[in-house]
């Protein structure tokens, strides 16, 4: 009897078995294709364009592509933090996941605004690469409050229009159309003058 109970048990075991292979086969399939729908490595790189990979994206790359910041900052330089690689990954995840979260919903809102997280990474950001302009004293003098304009208050208090614009509407951005390649030396210069400049 015990020598059938032994017999019987791997049989029932071995039953679920492929179930359980095929289950998590498909749950891995999903996701390897799901992460390459969402281009999902691209969120890792520096490339601009992976923050067009959502298509609601794409007016403020265009209007950070007819701006001055083009020629020396990209998203991630303004929008992540660069105090060390884990807190830098770690918030390009969680802001990902927010966005994505919304923008699966369809709930983005007409106008963006950015959430307190991301204003002070941002802050923090412009002040790492204009350090110079926030400590110089010599402009003290010639508007009143300067100085506490420049460390009290959020950059873009003043500055507005830097690097989107004016209008941040979803639908309202001029070049709304498609994204504009960052490689705009091969694409503005055509192959035959770029030859005869090379010459």
């Amino acid at each position: 009897m015990n020598l059938k109970k032994k017999q019987i048990l791997p049989n029932k075991k071995s039953r679920w078995r492929p179930v359980a292979v095929i289950s998590i086969g498909i749950i891995v399939g999903l996701g390897f294709f799901m992460a390459k729908e969402a281009s999902l490595v691209s969120y890792m790189s520096n490339d601009p364009q992976a923050c067009v990979n959502c298509h609601v994206m794409t007016p403020m790359y265009n209007s950070w592509m007819h701006s001055s910041h083009r020629e020396y900052a990209n998203c991630n330089d303004c929008h992540v933090p660069h105090n060390n690689v884990a807190n830098k990954y770690f918030f390009k995840a969680k802001d990902g996941l927010f966005h994505a979260s919304v923008f699966t919903a369809r709930m983005e809102p007409e106008v963006m605004f950015m959430r307190e997280a991301s204003q002070e990474v941002v802050q923090n950001n412009c002040i790492r690469c204009h350090v110079q302009q926030v400590t110089q004293v010599k402009y003290d003098g010639w508007l009143n409050g300067h100085k506490e304009s420049r460390t009290d208050r959020k950059c873009w208090e003043c500055h507005q229009e830097i690097p989107h614009g004016t209008v941040h509407g979803i639908s309202t951005i001029r070049n709304n159309i498609a994204p504009i390649p960052t490689d705009t030396v091969s694409t503005v210069i055509p192959s035959w003058l770029n030859k005869q400049i090379k010459d």
